[in-house]
């Protein structure tokens, strides 16, 4: 997983002339993604968490408000007077989570149930949420078709959504069982297909390096590990229990980064692309960083848990 990325990228780049031509399919691809990923959600595990929302919507609040704004001002603060890559951020921190983060909150042990319904929620709001938010920061700094947009999203990412969630929820989850499986794979080559038709889009920047380049994926990495960082430091300043503290982290970490790629190349100049294929190259490798810390962290807990017991246990005697 955390190879699939940057391998269909250079496969982009060294392909251009031959994947450009393919460029209208991937909305279609994205959406068929969406579909199956959305198969495991149901309207039981969104009315649990909407009980109590507070997670939810601490969870929105470090994804659409600290996020958006660290992003922006990072930006600006080493790319003034470049509109576009400052866009190309702001679009980064504006998508909603990822999908595949419930991967690595169930691998983990965390809050599968928070995550669904954040995934869902977060989903439903995106025609509201992205181009609002560009709006607010980039204003009319850089030209944008924000009806277009909002249309784009609800074809391509809520409506998939919930087709997924209904049959889901109609089904009573054997399509889950039935289907997940068997689609499983197609998802991953959809993926690769899509990321590897982005990265044509923007491979003459790639082609020719420069340090520019290098700068904007030195703050993409710093900027997409601050939201690990808050999502674990949110955790712990409200004494979270693990598996939504776990939740938490991956969820505040990770984007819906393929189709703020597709936004990116299908609204807007290949060079807001940059920051969010950036992204792409190491967000599967930073979600596995964390996964490390998680369980380093659990083990440092066991082993001061069993440390205290036999303690406990001498002092008995």
């Amino acid at each position: 997983m955390p190879l699939l990325t940057p391998a269909a990228i250079a496969v982009g780049v060294l392909n251009e002339k031959a994947l450009l031509p393919f460029t209208w399919l991937v909305p279609w691809i994205f959406a068929f993604m969406t579909l199956i990923g959305s198969l495991k959600s149901n309207f039981r595990d969104v009315l649990a968490v909407l009980a109590r929302p507070q997670k939810l919507m601490i969870l929105l609040i470090i994804l659409h408000v600290a996020m958006p704004l660290i992003g922006w001002l990072a930006a600006m603060l080493f790319f003034p007077g470049d509109p576009y890559t400052v866009t190309g951020y702001v679009l980064l921190f504006a998508i909603p989570t990822g999908v595949v983060s419930v991967v690595w909150v169930s691998m983990h042990g965390g809050n599968v149930a928070l995550t669904l319904a954040l995934i869902l929620i977060d989903t439903l709001l995106s025609p509201l949420i992205v181009p609002g938010t560009l709006y607010l920061l980039m204003g009319a700094s850089v030209q944008m078709e924000i009806g277009e947009m909002m249309t784009g999203l609800l074809w391509m990412v809520v409506l998939p959504s919930v087709a997924g969630m209904l049959l889901n929820q109609f089904s009573k989850g054997k399509i889950t069982a039935v289907l997940g499986p068997p689609l499983a794979p197609f998802v991953k080559v959809g993926l690769f297909i899509v990321v590897s038709i982005n990265g044509a889009s923007i491979a003459r920047y790639l082609k020719h390096p420069d340090g520019k380049l290098a700068l904007i994926i030195a703050v993409t990495f710093v900027t997409v590990i601050l939201g690990y960082v808050i999502g674990a430091a949110v955790s712990r300043r409200f004494r979270w229990n693990d598996e939504d503290a776990v939740a938490v982290q991956f969820n505040s970490g990770m984007r819906n980064l393929s189709a703020g790629a597709v936004l990116a190349v299908k609204y807007f100049p290949p060079a807001v692309a940059l920051p969010v294929i950036s992204g792409m190259l190491f967000q599967q490798i930073l979600a596995a960083c964390s996964g490390m810390f998680i369980r380093s962290r659990a083990r440092r807990l066991l082993q001061a848990g069993a440390a205290a017991e036999q303690l406990a246990a001498k002092r008995g005697a």
